[in-house]
């Protein structure tokens, strides 16, 4: 279901910080439309709790799931004959998109390969090489210690599982609203050099 009032926001990992993301949620506007940019599960003290909140915006068309890495690596696990009979998520999972489409802007996980597909793990080439071909796209996948915008690329994972802010950026407006993520590191980043691009706070 498309926004009631044509704005959106593009939310960075959640990694299962369920308290902070009902914060995020109770800051936001009623009546424009939530993108999960993926990774909403895993790593987190309460990824039951989060995934189910998540899910039940989407049911209810307020919401659109994005597939991250850690939610296509369950799927896999999913898929393994003695897990998929009796486990709904299954379903669910692979119901997951893998980009959302708005007005010159995209959502997806982590970027794009080469061939303009979306790729649920790149990231240096990704943002070295892209050519603005699918307009301004927003990505979670890398966790930076603030909103940032990279040329034609907004990065919105500020690290909520390891203390960091949840995030949520509005591609409309370039406006940027955060909470504080959970307390206690639950596992050390790993650290990646930022992009090698014209960069600034978004």
């Amino acid at each position: 279901m498309p926004s009631l009032t044509g704005k959106h926001w593009v939310i960075g990992d959640v990694h299962g910080c369920y308290q902070p993301l009902k914060q995020l949620l109770g800051v936001l506007p009623k009546n424009d439309h939530v993108v999960f940019c993926g990774d909403v599960i895993n790593r987190g003290p309460e990824t039951t709790s989060a995934i189910k909140l998540v899910w039940s915006l989407v049911t209810a068309g307020q919401a659109t799931w994005l597939r991250g890495n850690h939610e296509q690596a369950l799927l896999q696990t999913l898929k393994e004959p003695a897990l998929s009979s009796p486990n709904p998520w299954l379903t669910r999972l692979q119901q997951l998109p893998t980009v959302f489409w708005g007005h010159d802007w995209v959502a997806t996980h982590a970027g794009f390969d080469s061939n303009g597909q979306p790729d649920l793990t790149i990231r240096e080439p990704f943002w070295e090489h892209y050519d603005g071909s699918h307009g301004l796209v927003v990505i979670g996948h890398t966790p930076r210690p603030d909103v940032e915008r990279h040329g034609r690329i907004v990065m919105v994972d500020t690290g909520a599982v390891y203390g960091g802010k949840l995030s949520a950026y509005c591609p409309e407006t370039g406006a940027v609203v955060q909470v504080e993520g959970v307390q206690e590191a639950a596992a050390a980043p790993r650290k990646r050099k930022a992009p090698s691009l014209q960069a600034g706070p978004c």
